[in-house]
């Protein structure tokens, strides 16, 4: 009996040594859960989106490549400069019909020289995109306009969303009076006609004998002083959310000043928001400088803008019958700088949701 007790409690032991080596090795190979885990910072997340969307790829590489041809194209085409002026001499070949004169020899043929000034070339070696009514090289205009038109856009856009951020965020902090007389004259400027405020103000500009090269700042910073509304109504309803956080309950049990509470703790957080509107508001921003350019109110001759660009077609229909390459290309530009914008604050917009999970 003794045996058979002796063999039973080594068979045992054979058995629990087993389990602690099993559970030994398990021990060992096992990997702890959190290296299992990738995290994520938000900002990464963002960016993943973002770059996986195949539009927001094709608006920036659009982008990209306006910004080199307009601020890197000059420093390689240096051939001919914004306002400088082909005088090769233009030749053109006059036919008329002399038999309404009485004659039977049909055509006469005479020679006519334009000045000496190069105008409405054809595309060439000398200039790939030939060149305007003035003799001047288009390629070189399309880089310098493209210049301004984009700065003026960004400008007046900044411009708006500083106006538009610090207003909404007042009215959306105090509420009561100082909300409603700020609502109040945002609905007054969105009821005012744009557009024939700007040619009111344009003439009255020219006939106040302000230089021409500021009219379209001019009237650019006004339209900024129009548009600011639509961003601070943005603001102002984020704004009104947020406040009752608990986060900023304890901003103001803590002390903290007015301005720290609206401009470090809550603007941030519906800052997503600003950038995907600021994005936006920048094809509009294009147009609108395009269309005060196009109606006489923008940059001046010899100066480029791509909506200067195009007017010419607005005072000769035959230039835009029969020379697409003097208006064409400004005009291909702009609709590439409005899609660029767009795709990238469609982009933005998807990859700032916050309810999308991947």
């Amino acid at each position: 009996m003794e045996e058979k007790e002796f063999e039973t409690v080594e068979v045992e032991n054979e058995k629990l040594e087993s389990v602690v080596d099993t559970e030994a090795i398990v021990e060992d190979t096992e990997v702890p859960l959190d290296k299992n885990v990738k995290l994520m910072s938000p900002a990464r997340m963002v960016m993943r989106r973002f770059f996986r969307s195949k539009l927001s790829i094709v608006g920036i590489i659009m982008l990209v490549a306006l910004f080199v041809f307009c601020w890197f194209g000059p420093t390689v085409y240096t051939r001919w400069g914004e306002i400088e002026t082909d005088y090769t001499g233009a030749t053109d070949y006059s036919e008329f019909d002399m038999s309404e004169f009485g004659l039977q020899d049909g055509y006469y043929q005479i020679i006519v020289t334009d000045n000496g000034i190069n105008a409405l070339a054809k595309p060439s070696a000398d200039h790939p995109l030939g060149t305007d009514e003035g003799g001047k090289d288009i390629l070189i205009r399309l880089m310098y306009g493209g210049r301004l038109s984009l700065t003026i856009s960004f400008l007046a856009v900044c411009l708006t969303s500083a106006l538009g951020i610090i207003l909404g965020g007042i009215a959306g902090f105090y509420g009561g009076a100082v909300d409603n007389l700020l609502m109040r004259i945002c609905d007054m400027l969105m009821c005012l006609p744009t557009l024939p405020l700007m040619l009111i103000i344009g003439t009255v500009l020219e006939s106040n004998g302000i230089p021409s090269e500021y009219y379209i700042y001019l009237l650019m910073g006004v339209l900024s002083l129009f548009s600011w509304p639509g961003m601070a109504r943005l603001v102002r309803g984020q704004i009104l959310f947020l406040r009752e956080q608990e986060y900023m309950v304890a901003a103001e049990a803590m002390g903290y000043s007015t301005a720290r509470r609206i401009f470090k703790h809550l603007i941030p957080n519906i800052l997503p928001q600003i950038i995907v509107s600021m994005t936006m508001s920048l094809g509009s921003m294009i147009l609108y400088e395009s269309t005060l350019s196009y109606l006489g109110l923008g940059v001046k001759i010899p100066y480029a803008s791509w909506g200067t660009m195009i007017e010419v077609i607005s005072r000769r229909t035959d230039i835009l019958k029969h020379n697409f390459n003097v208006w064409g290309p400004s005009g291909i530009c702009i609709i590439i700088a409005v899609l660029a914008f767009n795709f990238i604050g469609d982009g933005l917009r998807d990859a700032l949701d916050p309810k999308q999970r991947r």
